[in-house]
């Protein structure tokens, strides 16, 4: 369980350290879904389409960059061997995962959307993308990199040895 715990340590603390990139990133599709969500008559379909593939493109920059910090210092192996001797670790990250779908997707989004007069679901649902996205929304998406990362990267001169860790020289 200890090992399952290092993906979300990290995906805090890597939030953190770079929370401007993240949410600056994330207000791009919080804004924009701030606006289509509430005004979606009011939006021309092109100009819709238009901000959806500058969400796209700024959610890829955000996997792209934060990859790029994932990976620093480290280097690519096979995940073959980690997802053999630590499955279990990976089942946690599917359960931590689809507890966080349940409570701010299905609860938040749906839930809770249903018990609300239809007049107030849409500016609702607004919000809450627009709080979602550099929250929620960022933090599964590092996450999900912390995964790949426990999985399929090691720290450069990290060596298993079979002995007791050697002892420094004075």
């Amino acid at each position: 369980m200890k090992l399952a715990w290092e993906v979300p340590k990290w995906t805090w603390r890597c939030y953190t350290r770079h929370l401007p990139l993240v949410v600056g990133l994330s207000l791009i599709a919080s804004v924009q879904r701030l606006v289509v969500v509430n005004w979606t008559g009011e939006i021309p379909p092109a100009v819709a389409t238009a901000s959806e593939v500058v969400v796209m493109a700024a959610r890829v920059l955000l996997v792209v960059l934060v990859w790029r910090i994932a990976v620093a210092g480290r280097r690519l192996r096979s995940g073959r061997d980690f997802a053999r001797r630590h499955w279990r670790s990976l089942v946690w990250q599917v359960v931590f995962l689809s507890a966080a779908f349940a409570v701010f997707e299905v609860l938040a989004e749906h839930v809770v959307s249903a018990l609300l007069p239809p007049s107030a679901r849409q500016t609702y649902l607004a919000v809450l993308l627009f709080v979602k996205n550099p929250t929620v929304i960022a933090l599964t998406f590092l996450w999900w990199i912390g995964v790949l990362r426990q999985v399929f990267t090691e720290e450069v001169g990290a060596a298993v040895t079979s002995g007791p860790p050697a002892v420094p020289r004075r």
